[in-house]
């Protein structure tokens, strides 16, 4: 088996989120159908009033900030490993729910200190998001679910055609390799939050939401970037299909460009940037299109939204 190395040869907190404020049930946007179904073990139809879809009514902020929470533990254990060897506390991780262990990853010797940067600020934030929810969730914060920093890398570069089905692929190799497996992960971020956002009650849950939202597509953007720099069009835009092949039958990712045009903000006709389901974004993480616990969380999520 080879090891797939693709370098170049080809502040203060934010605001606490008011979940207290906004523990009623809520459902404003059909399209969660599907994710209401996953969480009650019943399969609706996306985008269509179906039995889930009344019965994700029960749903709350705090089940969707939970569902965040899963994503933020994910980001911050990756991007602290990147940078500087070691991941969250234990103070940071407990909670409702089965408390998982983080599997791989290790610090990466950066050969740009610029890089090295953006990594260390990209884990810093991504810590405070991950303790911003939990201080806002309290009691109910779940715990860090199991989470797969090693095969799931592999697997992710494999479906996507960037290594072959005996190689493996080592996100914290080089710092390409970690630009590369950073991008399968911002653009799902700010998917997600933004899918989230028409579906929580509570006005202060909501800025708060769009506070964190503008984070992530920062994070998103700085990675998209570099990998422009770096004139990784063609890995880039093989890591945007694979995503693609996953979220549904609607083609809504986006890789960045080519050496003639760029694009950094993916967005659509209306200059708007696109959304995912949570359904959505559980495909892309467990890396498979059933909704099947495997990928990244190979247990599956902590809370209702699962």
């Amino acid at each position: 088996m080879t090891k797939t190395d693709f370098t170049e040869t080809t502040q203060e907190s934010p605001r606490p989120l008011d979940i207290a404020a906004g523990r009623r049930a809520f459902i404003r946007n059909i399209g969660f159908g599907a994710a209401g179904a996953a969480v009650l073990g019943a399969m609706g139809t996306m985008g269509g009033v179906s039995t889930a879809s009344a019965q994700a009514a029960t749903i709350t902020d705090a089940d969707i900030f939970n569902f965040a929470l899963n994503l933020e533990y994910l980001e911050a254990e990756f991007y602290l490993r990147a940078s500087v060897g070691q991941g969250l506390a234990t103070a940071e991780v407990t909670g409702t729910g089965s408390l998982g262990a983080v599997s791989g990853g290790r610090q990466v010797s950066f050969a740009s200190q610029t890089i090295a940067n953006y990594a260390n600020e990209i884990a810093r934030d991504e810590r405070l998001h991950v303790n911003t929810l939990r201080r806002a969730l309290g009691s109910n914060a779940v715990a860090r679910p199991a989470i797969d920093l090693s095969l799931a890398f592999t697997f992710a570069a494999r479906a996507a055609g960037l290594a072959g089905p005996n190689d493996t692929f080592d996100a914290f190799a080089n710092e390409t390799n970690f630009l590369l497996a950073a991008f399968i992960f911002e653009d799902v971020g700010v998917t997600a939050y933004h899918g989230a956002a028409a579906l929580i009650s509570d006005k202060a849950n909501l800025a708060g939401a769009a506070g964190i939202l503008a984070v992530e597509a920062y994070h998103a953007g700085i990675i998209r970037t570099v990998l422009y720099e770096r004139g990784l069009f063609s890995q880039a835009q093989a890591i945007s299909n694979a995503r693609d092949s996953l979220d549904g039958a609607g083609d809504l990712d986006q890789g960045i460009g080519d050496a003639t045009t760029s694009n950094l903000v993916p967005l659509d006709e209306a200059g708007v940037a696109f959304q995912r389901t949570p359904s959505q974004v559980l495909n892309i993480v467990y890396l498979n299109p059933n909704g099947t616990p495997t990928g990244f969380f190979p247990n599956g999520l902590n809370g209702n939204v699962r």
